[in-house]
């Protein structure tokens, strides 16, 4: 196994790790979205919870909560090594240097990206993820059974300003974080062709757009409208 361990703890394979966790969470975030858009229906929150309570007690989609787990640790963590590689290989900069001709601004600040939407993600898993396991939500009767009331606890929390602040920052940085992550992991793939690249970048640009706008249309419906 020595090989493997070799081809996974180099750049190279670090980058490769990156990518394809990098994809997968991609597809967390589409399945995300599509399940919390039952926020916009008018019905007190009644398809948003059966959707929520299907989710947290389905046995496959708690087996893949643990894949998604490992996703974002491989991914964070592969990050962070990358990150302090490349500063040891370099430690002193160039005397002269232009970056900003050479790639764009999210590419050379992804730690910083990277950075808000960790400090997110905690927040908000230990907002509305953590209740959900430990019973500290109120309960609600659909159809017979008695399920979780995580609709409440999303129009409450979208009622204080700061955390709704935080939720679009946060999304605005996703979207960088994003516009420059799809394009590159397709690259590090070797999917990279003069004649496929751009719409690869073009599709990447589009995702993030889309996906970062409609989380943050959540916070900003439930503050302003609800």
């Amino acid at each position: 196994m020595s090989w493997f361990t070799k081809t996974f703890s180099s750049s190279i394979g670090r980058k490769i790790v990156m990518s394809i966790t990098g994809l997968f969470l991609c597809s967390f975030l589409v399945v995300h979205l599509i399940g919390n858009l039952q926020l916009f229906n008018n019905d007190g929150g009644q398809a948003f919870n059966v959707y929520s309570h299907f989710m947290g007690h389905n046995p496959v989609i708690r087996v893949m909560e643990f894949v998604l787990l490992a996703g974002f640790v491989f991914h964070i963590w592969d990050a962070v090594a990358l990150t302090r590689r490349n500063k040891a290989a370099r430690p002193i900069a160039y005397a002269v240097n232009h970056p900003e001709q050479n790639s764009n601004w999210s590419s050379r600040n992804m730690g910083l990206l990277g950075t808000v939407i960790l400090v997110f993600l905690i927040i908000h898993l230990y907002n509305f993820f953590l209740p959900t396991k430990t019973g500290g939500l109120d309960k609600v009767m659909i159809d017979g059974v008695m399920v979780d009331n995580l609709y409440i606890r999303v129009a409450e929390s979208f009622k204080i300003w700061w955390y709704v602040v935080l939720y679009v920052i946060s999304m605005i940085a996703l979207a960088y974080h994003l516009m420059h992550g799809f394009q590159s992991a397709f690259q590090t793939l070797g999917l990279n062709h003069k004649k496929y690249t751009p719409a690869i970048k073009g599709f990447g640009y589009a995702f993030s757009i889309i996906v970062c706008l409609g989380f943050a249309a959540m916070p900003l419906y439930f503050f302003l409208f609800k």
